[in-house]
């Protein structure tokens, strides 16, 4: 689906734009292309620059509770200065490589409730518009495949999926947020466990993993979140036993103590700082099923887990039992784009 806009900043006989990504998802560090399709309005115009944004739904905490916003977390020029004649029809092709860490927004198919988006800006005569906005689809990379299947192998099971704005303290993380996966515990650790969060922080040579547990407390004790940090390789996807590798990771987190930290290692910035660039979405209070109308949706507490999260989602064998999110259809979170972001032009997406 394409949301093609003409341009309300140039006027009624302005020019309209119209941005094709080329189909099919991609991966973190891949190449996002397209094309980006002009056609003139009622007069010649000068077009001094087309630009991408990259734009992300992103959950904050602060003192007021949680809010949720639209995040730039990448800008591209993608062609400029040329003229435009009226009625004219102009095509503009693009190739740009996505931030490896870019979030998942899909695995095997089904959507995890991730809203990323591509919206294209056009500047004529000092003019910017914010015009044509695009959902984007991306699937993990081998290596963050290999992890999440062999963790269905174990048994866990997919609960839902977010981004949290705020930094992962000893990390490299470079985006101002980071993707959690939430899970629950396979049987042999539902006794300990209550959760396990994963966060996958991708480079160009491979993965930072973080894994946080939600441990239960005893009869005279409260539970506690343990954190625990592991790297591995892009050229490790078909060197190593991810069931064993993973389940020893599972193993170190919940029978230790974290050395890592505990989740004040997140470290939460201000959402709303100069600079921040998050949006000015609300989403107190238990939102709405049918989708986040107006910006507004579930609080931390309220992510929306489907009815199928015990039908397993196979890629060659058994995979991370992965269902429709909040029973959301691909086309549902399309929509969803178009919803949440198509709103949020005038706020808070600062450089």
């Amino acid at each position: 689906m394409v949301f093609k806009r003409l341009l309300g900043a140039m006027g009624a006989g302005g020019p309209s734009v119209d941005t094709v990504l080329d189909g099919g998802a991609v991966t973190p560090g891949g190449i996002l292309s397209g094309q980006v399709h002009l056609q003139g309005g009622s007069a010649d115009v000068e077009i001094e620059h087309i630009g991408l944004e990259l734009i992300a739904r992103v959950e904050a905490e602060h003192e007021d509770g949680e809010s949720e916003g639209a995040v730039v977390f990448e800008r591209f020029t993608v062609g400029g200065g040329f003229r435009l004649a009226e009625q004219e029809r102009h095509s503009v092709p693009f190739s740009v490589s996505l931030p490896w860490e870019t979030p998942v927004s899909e695995l095997y198919g089904q959507p995890l409730g991730i809203v990323l988006g591509v919206r294209t800006e056009l500047a004529v005569a000092g003019a910017r518009d914010k015009g044509d906005l695009d959902p984007l689809a991306v699937r993990p990379l081998p290596v963050q495949e290999a992890v999440l299947e062999a963790l269905g192998q174990l048994g866990f099971g997919f609960k839902s999926a977010d981004l949290e704005h705020g930094h992962i303290g000893g990390t490299g993380q470079q985006l101002p947020f980071y993707q959690e996966i939430e899970l629950t515990p396979a049987p042999q650790y539902a006794h300990v466990v209550n959760e396990i969060e994963l966060t996958f922080l991708a480079t160009p040579a491979g993965l930072e993993i973080v894994l946080e547990a939600d441990k239960r407390g005893g009869l005279f004790e409260s539970g506690q979140d343990t954190l625990t940090r592991f790297t591995v390789g892009h050229h490790d996807v078909g060197a190593r036993d991810w069931n064993s590798e993973v389940d020893g990771w599972i193993r170190q987190l919940v029978e230790h103590r974290a050395s890592y930290g505990s989740h004040a290692t997140y470290g939460h910035a201000d959402p709303y700082a100069a600079g921040s660039g998050y949006g000015h979405h609300s989403a107190h209070g238990s939102g709405h099923e049918s989708g986040y109308e107006s910006g507004h949706g579930p609080g931390h507490e309220g992510h929306r887990s489907g009815p199928g999260l015990g039908t397993a989602v196979a890629a060659g064998a058994a995979g991370l039992a992965v269902g429709v999110v909040g029973g959301l259809v691909a086309a549902e979170v399309v929509d969803e784009v178009g919803d949440f972001f198509e709103g949020d032009d005038e706020g808070g997406e600062e450089d």
